[in-house]
């Protein structure tokens, strides 16, 4: 570990740039209206919610973040939970929509063209470093100590990485390290992942985060435009060319600047969101979303606590091992091993098993819900059960690999739109 005075002199010095931007595509319904950084985690944050808040415990409190597709929910989800940051003191968040100042008015053409368009607003802050993160992955990470290791190796790029199982690796940018933690080769999303030499059943991945020198970013950055072949990405491209040209590519493990036990998580399909929602089910979750040291911020609602009411007939209101957030009521129900979002409202004699239930649903009397996720504002009539006939699941909503059942508004002849209790529509 750095001594903290060298690393706050760093983080000083540092502005953050989160990419969030993303179509998100690989989960499918839960990003048909909002950007997969806007997906609500955990039953009560969004996933953008981990970067800002690694951001703001690190030290870091200029932050920009760039944004695209299905913006509104996140704009909306930034401006409600993030404008603490006084800029009297030279804090700030920034939203940074897409600029299309290209001849053809382009979208940005991948992470190292987003950067690229918004260069100006960027240097407008003159930090001497530059801090990339993706605002889509669920971790908790010291990024002071990835500044520290980028000063004092002097490297031209600084990534973060982290060990993942071999399986789940071609999705990914996977590294090959020295022994002096230099990064010797980079291939994303590579068929046939290399193995990790220590661990040959996992792979080094990068984090999708990287530290720069602003000067050296804009050199870089607009060679990088200039090249017709170029597909503008961080991974793609920006990497692999200064390996190339031997340039110093430094790697710094999440073990060495996390917090906690390592903990990283892309949650990109359906199947691993819904799969990271059951381990924070654990007795010893591997995210410690409790620890008093490093809380996780959001848009902390004024809503009423949560109730539970049970009758003493013949169904009671049995909870175990779940998730439940503020404003919600369970009323003579069942809920094993589920997690329900802020606002919502489960009815008499319903058995809740295995499910997340994002904000502002209503579930009617009698419903039955196995390994099943309801979207934003559903509203089951009463005696729907859902995750218990493969078939008629199938024929009516979306069901994924790993079996598990996707439930939106549009999926139940619901408009699209709806109105959140006590606040204004939303498709968020």
């Amino acid at each position: 570990m750095h001594s903290r005075r060298f690393v706050s002199r760093l983080t000083r010095q540092t502005q953050a740039l989160v990419l969030a931007g993303g179509r998100g595509s690989r989960l499918e319904m839960l990003t048909d209206w909002r950007a997969k950084p806007a997906v609500p985690f955990g039953g009560r944050y969004r996933i953008i919610d981990f970067a800002l808040s690694n951001c703001l415990h690190s030290g870091i409190r200029r932050i920009g973040v760039l944004t695209q597709y299905k913006s509104h929910s996140l704009i909306r989800h930034l401006m409600l939970g993030w404008n603490s940051l006084n800029n009297d003191y030279g804090e700030f968040l920034d939203v940074i929509p897409a600029q299309q100042w290209l001849e053809d008015e382009s979208w940005y053409l991948g992470t190292a063209d987003a950067v690229y368009q918004s260069l100006d607003i960027i240097e407008a802050h003159r930090s001497e470093y530059i801090l990339v993160l993706a605002g889509d992955h669920v971790y908790k990470m010291d990024y002071g100590e990835l500044l520290a290791a980028h000063a004092e190796g002097d490297a031209d790029i600084t990534v973060a990485c982290h060990d993942v199982p071999l399986a789940d690796a071609s999705e990914l940018g996977v590294m090959q390290v020295d022994e002096a933690k230099r990064v010797v080769a980079f291939e994303e999303k590579p068929d046939q992942p290399q193995p990790w030499p220590d661990q040959p059943d996992r792979a080094l991945i990068s984090m999708g985060l990287y530290v720069f020198s602003t000067e050296y970013l804009h050199r870089t950055l607009a060679a990088d435009a200039a090249d017709p072949d170029s597909s503008h990405d961080f991974g793609k491209d920006i990497i692999p060319k200064a390996l190339a040209a031997g340039e110093k590519v430094l790697a710094v493990p999440l073990r060495s600047a996390s917090p906690d036990e390592p903990y990283w998580r892309d949650v990109g399909t359906l199947d691993s969101y819904y799969q990271a929602h059951a381990e924070l089910l654990r007795d010893n979750p591997p995210l410690n979303l409790f620890a008093s040291d490093w809380p996780i911020y959001t848009n902390l609602m004024q809503m009423p606590p949560t109730k539970f009411t049970d009758h003493r007939d013949a169904t009671r209101c049995r909870i175990r091992d779940s998730i439940i957030d503020t404003g919600s009521v369970v009323s003579n129900s069942e809920n094993e091993e589920s997690v329900l979002f802020h606002a919502c409202r489960v009815e008499r004699d319903c058995k809740l098993h295995q499910s997340l239930v994002l904000p502002d649903c209503r579930i009617g009397q009698d419903c039955r819900l196995t390994r099943t996720i309801l979207d934003n504002g559903c509203e089951l009539p009463a005696g729907t059960v859902i995750g218990e006939d493969p078939d008629a699941d199938a024929a009516r909503f979306h069901v994924t690999p790993g079996g598990v059942v996707v439930v939106n508004r549009e999926m139940l002849g619901q408009p699209r739109e709806y109105m959140p209790h006590g606040t204004a529509a939303t498709r968020s």
